[in-house]
């Protein structure tokens, strides 16, 4: 991505990342296009929202048909802007429409108003709880996953009822504008809009009066963002960084957890928050693991016209991942496949660390590249204590052929999501919640929880008769707080 300036406004200008060529241009949008879009997207939640839960789901619906008749299109599109294979980006295609089904065919379910319980002292009064739409939700979306994790937030916040204004990484305009375009096929009102345009772009948004803002990215951005809905009290959603663990029992499946070790590490190019980064296996079956991830990394290719993966989308990180690597080994860590010669610019060939002190960046620091720190650890205790250690929890897996070792395992994880013998398998159950703890977020998008993420609970108390005491007044009886002093023992004093 490269910005210029014309004499009439700025401009975007998206790259191809495996050849450097010019995709398209795009408009740089100030803070007042972005204001201008959220009023749009005001007067468009109203209608919207009047649509009810059947209105959407048929709208949704639709919408839904139209980016599966479109999608070889539109994985050309995003593998054109991210340099993934065409074949990962229509998996990626496929994951999110899956998402978009299971929203706005459970957002009434799930969403309808219930009766909730008063209790036996307020037999007068009826509860009910429902659930209201936000309004206006801003969505800034990443670019390693550019469809599959903002449509995350927005099928699930347009199900709600919620009107979208959705601004994409400027490295992948063009996948948001292609959906843009699908939903005005089906839908004559601007609910979804896309903002094009860089960080300034997504801090206009983040100050227009959006009334919640759903973010993936950095960390350190996330921070920022928050620092700015903190001004408004404008609440936040956010997925950020990830370094996660994958840990090896003594009587794991070599085999079947060297696969995913390789698909979670290398696919994508590493640039996969939930992939793997660090792997601790019990140090008895560590270097036999480590000689099948080898064979599997030594098999893939970044040549021809099917690699395994592509270039780096965002060129600079490609000195994160150099870095971490020299940091690694300048540490005592020793590279078994390839090492700092493997980055070259975009290009990084698949990198295996064993060894590496967990103080190192390799082990510490979200790397966002296709390198796998293979460890040993003495028990699964050691194990855990370490994937544990660093400030951020999104994902995390263990592999074990005992079920019961794998929930024990799973259940002492800080991660907002655990696999048990898979890496990234969470990822097409739609009614699975996704979303992180300690420096990896918070909120979650997906299932149930992921509709009420983008909901707001009324309560609503109807009182339906005069009530035995009358409590609720300025002028309480004495007999009223005598019965009152008698109902407390009795209804709490046995403490069960």
């Amino acid at each position: 991505m490269t910005i210029t300036r014309a004499e009439e406004s700025a401009r975007l200008v998206a790259h191809d990342p495996r050849d450097g060529s010019v995709i398209a241009e795009y408009a740089l949008e100030d803070d007042a296009r972005v204001a201008e879009r959220v009023q749009t997207a005001r007067d468009a939640a109203t209608w919207w929202a009047a649509q009810g839960f059947d209105g959407r789901k048929r709208i949704v619906l639709a919408w839904k048909g139209a980016i599966a008749r479109g999608a070889a299109d539109l994985a050309a599109i995003i593998s054109r802007e991210t340099g993934k294979p065409e074949g990962d980006a229509l998996l990626e295609v496929m994951l999110t429409l899956g998402h978009l089904d299971w929203a706005a065919k459970n957002a009434h379910r799930v969403l309808k108003p219930r009766r909730v319980k008063a209790g036996i002292i307020n037999y007068n009064q009826k509860a009910t709880l429902r659930y209201e739409p936000h309004g206006v939700v801003g969505v800034i979306g990443p670019w390693n996953y550019p469809l599959y994790t903002p449509m995350g937030s927005i099928s699930y916040a347009l199900s709600a009822g919620n009107a979208i204004v959705f601004k994409p990484s400027e490295l992948t305009p063009g996948t948001a504008r292609w959906i843009e375009a699908r939903w005005s096929e089906v839908c004559d009102r601007p609910v979804l809009q896309v903002t094009t345009g860089d960080r300034t772009t997504g801090a206009a948004l983040v100050r227009a009066g959006v009334d919640k803002i759903a973010f993936t990215g950095s960390t350190a951005s996330a921070k920022r963002v928050m620092a700015a809905c903190a001004e408004t009290l404008t609440p936040l959603v956010a997925e950020c960084g990830g370094k996660d663990a994958l840990i090896i029992a003594e009587d794991a499946d070599l085999d079947a957890a060297a696969d995913f070790i390789t698909f979670g590490g290398f696919g994508n190019a590493g640039q996969t928050c939930v992939g793997v980064e660090r792997v601790y296996a019990v140090r008895s079956v560590r270097d036999a693991l480590v000689e099948k991830v080898l064979e599997r990394a030594r098999r893939l290719s970044l040549d021809g016209d099917a690699p395994a993966y592509g270039p780096l989308t965002l060129a600079s990180q490609s000195e994160i991942i150099a870095d971490h690597i020299a940091d690694a080994v300048a540490r005592g860590g020793r590279a078994v496949l390839e090492g700092p010669e493997s980055v070259t610019g975009r290009r990084v060939a698949p990198v295996i660390l064993v060894d590496v002190p967990e103080e190192s960046d390799a082990v510490r620091a979200e790397t966002f590249g296709p390198t796998v720190v293979i460890n040993a650890v003495s028990d699964l205790d050691e194990a855990v204590a370490h994937a544990n250690a660093t400030d951020f929890g999104l994902g995390a897996a263990v592999f074990t052929r005992s079920a019961k070792t794998g929930e024990a395992v799973a259940a002492r994880l800080r991660a907002g999501v655990v696999t048990i013998n898979s890496v990234l398998g969470f990822a097409a159950i739609p009614a699975l919640p996704f979303g992180g703890v300690k420096g990896s977020g918070f909120g979650r998008i997906h299932g149930a929880d992921g509709l009420r993420e983008f909901s707001v609970p009324k309560s609503v108390a109807r009182q339906t008769r005069d009530a035995a005491m009358k409590l609720l007044t300025m002028d309480r009886s004495d007999r009223d707080m005598h019965l009152v002093a008698k109902l407390i023992p009795m209804l709490h004093g046995k403490g069960k």
